[in-house]
């Protein structure tokens, strides 16, 4: 049986209730973990407004702000996390960005301003929050990202950020090597097309689960539910022998041809 019981998993990228990352956060609290949230803050206090209405259900004992770009905020939260709960067990990683105009026209067209804060909010964020995480996963831990077909393959309208999967794919496997001494495992998600927030930078997001939909072999597209489940067999005793990894969870359609 999965059984999160005792178990403190943090959980970045939660936007709105669309947000993979919300998906998640909902099964590893329906598995018994105890839940704490980090959310992007900004001038107006909106963001921490809006997702600390969205997951109040959840009754997250820890909630900090923390933009992946600020070294002293991802030092802030992890001492709090150390401060409130002593260890960590579950860090779940669902950041990624791209300017909009580095998502269209010709990928030789990508600013280099563009290109190192796609790989740097998208891709190096898991490595620094991993090392940051690594100290506090004292009993062993697990680290779950997600990530996209377009870091193995060209999908249109997906240019920089592709590049910035592929890189964080890797980034799985260089972690999970490093970090299986301590018990900590690393594994990634690969998800199909969800009509998120992030989502909706990339042109023709519509069209591509429509397209997904006709293709699959389930014949469908997926949910925020149905990744959070996966994520949660990740994190779950259930998963031991399985790091550096990265699990498709798109209905099968990764495995088509034409």
């Amino acid at each position: 049986m999965l059984d999160l019981t005792g178990k403190n998993a943090l959980v970045t990228g939660i936007a709105n209730n669309r947000s993979i990352a919300w998906g998640i956060a909902q099964q590893l609290h329906k598995a018994g973990a105890n839940i704490g949230i980090s959310y992007l803050p900004d001038e107006r206090g909106k963001m921490e407004n809006k997702v600390a209405e969205l997951v109040k259900p959840l009754n997250p004992s820890l909630f900090v702000p923390c933009n992946v770009q600020s070294d002293e905020q991802i030092k802030e939260m992890f001492e709090e996390v150390a401060s409130k709960w002593g260890k960590l067990d579950i860090l779940i990683h669902c950041l990624a960005f791209a300017n909009k105009e580095d998502l269209t026209g010709g990928f030789s067209n990508t600013s280099r301003a563009g290109f190192n804060q796609a790989l740097e909010i998208s891709t190096y964020s898991l490595t620094q929050l991993s090392g940051a995480a690594k100290p506090l996963m004292t009993e062993g831990g697990s680290i779950v990202t997600l990530t996209y077909l377009g870091g193995v393959r060209a999908i249109p309208n997906y240019n920089v950020m592709g590049v910035a999967k592929a890189g964080l794919e890797m980034s799985v496997r260089y972690l999970a090597a490093e970090l299986g001494e301590q018990n900590i495992r690393v594994n990634g998600i690969s998800a199909g097309p969800i009509r998120t927030l992030a989502s909706s930078a990339v042109g023709g997001i519509l069209d591509m689960i429509h397209h997904v939909e006709k293709i699959a072999p389930l014949r469908r597209t997926v949910t925020q539910l149905e990744v959070g489940n996966a994520a949660a067999f990740l994190c779950s005793d259930l998963a031991s022998g399985i790091t550096g990894q990265i699990l498709y969870v798109d209905a099968g359609y990764e495995i088509m041809g034409m």
